[in-house]
């Protein structure tokens, strides 16, 4: 195998894999490549990568030794991501009665979600997140497209438990845009105790929902390592989670009235958080 080939094809199983460690003894079987080659291979891949912002590539020590890819988004690409979406977003006839923004069009494209999905397994790629809760329905693709990047599998907490859930572990809460009380549960056969949560939804105002999800998992003795929103409000400004982070702020909703939305701190650049 010419050594080209053998470059795209490393570089290939890298980005399919996020955060999956690579044997560089099964990679020297398949690609019939000696070790030593592989590795020169492996530091070339990670200078480009690095150089475009495009993710790290790390080397595993131990028996048999491997390199692992950890996602990040180029500066331009994020930037870009954020104009387009603020732009799409700020459109008045959004508003819907009630004082609701629709956006099931913008969470329902494949792109949005995958950038969205990058952004948020980045600013949490050190967390060692070992499973994504999210709440249905419109929390789950965010959630799949997130987990996909952290190598972790997804929890889903119901508003109404099903038979085909299994045992399950209900949660009464205090809505806070509707101001009444709601029930939500999650299978006890999915949630695994003791893991390093991360809390995925589509939007925040109050934050009863995250809230009450972090009292839920706290049953099953989970650590809740940060929660992650596409949308937050300005309003109220005090939340009921302390720390969550957000691609987009809802600065204003009004019926009739232009709607504003700015990025959140998440659509900024590490360096400038």
């Amino acid at each position: 195998m010419r050594r080209s080939e053998r470059l795209i094809r490393m570089t290939q199983r890298l980005l399919d894999r996020p955060h999956q460690p690579l044997s560089l003894s099964e990679l020297s079987d398949s690609m019939g490549a000696a070790k030593s080659s592989l590795s020169e291979d492996v530091a070339m891949i990670r200078r480009v990568l690095e150089s475009d912002g495009a993710g790290l590539v790390d080397t595993i020590q131990g028996v048999g030794g491997g390199v692992r890819y950890r996602v990040a988004v180029p500066s331009g690409l994020r930037s870009a991501f954020v104009e387009d979406m603020v732009a799409r977003l700020s459109d008045s006839s959004r508003v819907l009665p009630g004082g609701f923004l629709f956006m099931s069009d913008v969470l329902g494209d494949p792109d949005v979600l995958d950038i969205s999905g990058r952004l948020f397994a980045e600013a949490f790629d050190a967390a060692g997140v070992e499973v994504v809760v999210t709440v249905e329905t419109k929390g789950i693709p965010l959630a799949v497209a997130t987990a996909r990047y952290l190598h972790a599998p997804v929890v889903v907490v119901r508003r109404e438990h099903r038979v085909t859930d299994g045992p399950a572990l209900s949660l009464h809460y205090v809505s806070g845009s509707e101001r009444r009380i709601q029930t939500m549960s999650v299978s006890t056969r999915a949630m695994p105790r003791q893991a390093r949560a991360l809390v995925v939804d589509d939007f925040m105002r109050a934050g009863a929902t995250a809230r009450a999800v972090m009292n839920l998992l706290a049953e099953f003795s989970a650590e809740v390592v940060g929660t992650a929103v596409f949308m937050s409000t300005n309003k109220p400004a005090a939340k009921l989670v302390d720390q969550f982070v957000s691609l987009f702020r809802l600065e204003q909703l009004e019926e009739g009235q232009r709607v504003r939305v700015g990025p959140g701190d998440l659509a900024l650049p590490r360096s400038v958080r």
